[in-house]
């Protein structure tokens, strides 16, 4: 009785396709960390420093997808690395992944809607900031609450605009070097070679842009959280993570090389966050295309629009399953008869609203200290990818399963989930590694930049102590259900 009634409940509709759930990813990740911090990047670290930080980054993120696509092909939920947590790692581990993951998209609403203000500023300077915060939330609340088709068919569109425009950077960007476009000679190599480049700085240099690299690819394990809702999933899921990986890994390799090549690391425009002198922007400028910032201008709004849109499907649908595993009040497990999550998609805007309207409180310090303490959870989920896929594969081994049952099979293990860990776990603890550089230990700058880190102890430890949770032995993880 108790499954008949469940079955007549409305449900998760699985109606997402692969080109869905490749864009949605591919959307999730390129964005300003492109657009924007990749000029930074080549600044402080020169073209090859740069190149080799997210070379080497680039490298952990594809083992990452790799274990995140074995599980999610085999088991898909929207729980994802939550409940992969809670069933092969230990139940307490579940719960501070699932919310630590929840609050990192709750908080970047809040940024999204901070940067459109921005934005919008640029061409309207004396509009008001309240309109296009109420525009941009009804944008991004209609599309998620219409149907996850909608919502797949919005970001399939907002990530394709972002997709071209690299794609025309590219091609447009070595017809430059070349000086097969008329009226431009050959740039060739010379900016690659100027002063100290390819390699400004030394390996602290390239060091610090592992961190932005990281934060750059951010984004990518949305195709976990995407299983739940995807039309066939043990077949999408493996074409989506073979695709996106390559796509995201050349679009940031070749429009580093390309920006290095055509700006010199030593240009101070570089430095600059203002989007009217984005590297992008200036390429497209040396080309010689008119309003090439209100053009780039546009294309970033999409990708924070994309950024938002994201951001509410993946926190809602991880509050979602945090309701129907008991780790979140009941109320966010009730579904509209669409399927949509309707109560976890307010409660996430609502958290989103209320740390944006921080920032106006203090002088920002408390948005801040929200925005630093959500910095580290995509690489805290990321940590949780890594030693769930590890422990899920030991498992699926010691229970005499077989191998050729996995809808896909992540390449290179034990070796790739291991690799991924250590890098991370090196990228978390040098956060803010100048803190302890120079005479005296910055205490504030280490409070500000590793205060996610005691928060996910203390959602760890704190269900571990409430409920005496315990590592769940290989020999008993739970690989047959979904549920």
């Amino acid at each position: 009785m108790r499954d008949k009634h469940r079955e007549s409940q409305p449900q998760l509709k699985r109606t997402l396709k692969s080109r869905h759930i490749s864009m949605i990813s591919l959307g999730g990740t390129i964005g300003t960390g492109l657009f924007l911090a990749s000029g930074a990047s080549i600044a402080q670290a020169g073209p090859g420093g740069a190149l080799v930080a997210y070379a080497v980054i680039g490298v952990m993120v594809y083992f990452l997808m790799t274990s995140l696509g074995e599980m999610a092909a085999y088991m898909p939920t929207s729980g994802s690395f939550s409940t992969y947590a809670t069933k092969f790692v230990d139940p307490a581990f579940g719960f501070a992944m699932g919310w630590n993951y929840w609050y990192n998209w709750a908080i970047t609403i809040a940024a999204e809607i901070s940067a459109v203000t921005l934005i919008m500023k640029y061409w309207f300077p004396d509009s008001s900031s309240a309109l296009w915060t109420i525009l941009f939330i009804a944008v991004v609340l209609t599309f998620n609450l219409l149907s996850v088709r909608a919502y797949g068919e919005s970001e399939y569109w907002f990530a394709m605009i972002k997709v071209v425009t690299v794609i025309v950077f590219i091609i447009v960007s070595f017809l430059m070097i070349f000086g097969i476009l008329k009226g431009h000679d050959p740039v060739g190599f010379e900016n690659f070679f100027v002063g100290d480049a390819p390699f400004n700085g030394g390996f602290l240099a390239i060091f610090g842009i592992f961190l932005a690299a990281g934060f750059s690819f951010q984004g990518t394990e949305l195709l976990g959280i995407t299983a739940g809702e995807t039309d066939d999933p043990g077949k999408n899921i493996p074409k989506a993570v073979r695709s996106v990986f390559w796509r995201i890994l050349l679009f940031y390799i070749l429009s580093i090389f390309a920006i290095g090549l055509l700006i010199p690391y030593t240009d101070p425009r570089l430095l600059s966050e203002d989007i009217a002198v984005s590297p992008f922007t200036l390429v497209f400028d040396k080309l010689g295309i008119a309003f090439a910032a209100s053009v780039m201008n546009a294309i970033i709004l999409t990708a924070m629009l994309s950024a938002g849109n994201s951001g509410l499907y993946a926190s809602s649908r991880m509050l979602w399953q945090l309701a129907i595993d008991g780790k979140a009040p009941k109320v966010f497990a009730k579904l509209s008869k669409r399927g949509i999550p309707v109560y976890a998609l307010l409660a996430t805007l609502a958290v989103g609203c209320l740390a944006f309207l921080s920032s106006f409180f203090g002088d920002g310090v408390v948005y801040m200290w929200l925005l630093n303490a959500s910095g580290l959870s995509g690489f805290i989920a990321w940590v949780g990818i890594a030693i769930s896929h590890y422990r899920f594969r030991k498992a699926y081994e010691l229970q005499g399963l077989d191998m050729r049952k996995l809808p896909y099979k992540a390449k290179l293990f034990p070796f790739g989930p291991l690799l991924a860990l250590a890098i991370c776990l090196i990228v978390i603890a040098g956060q803010n590694y100048t803190a302890f550089t120079g005479g005296e230990i910055d205490w504030y700058g280490i409070a500000v930049s590793y205060i996610g880190i005691p928060l996910f102890l203390a959602l760890w430890l704190g269900y571990k102590i409430k409920h005496k949770t315990k590592i769940v032995p290989l020999e008993k993880c739970d690989l047959r259900s979904t549920k």
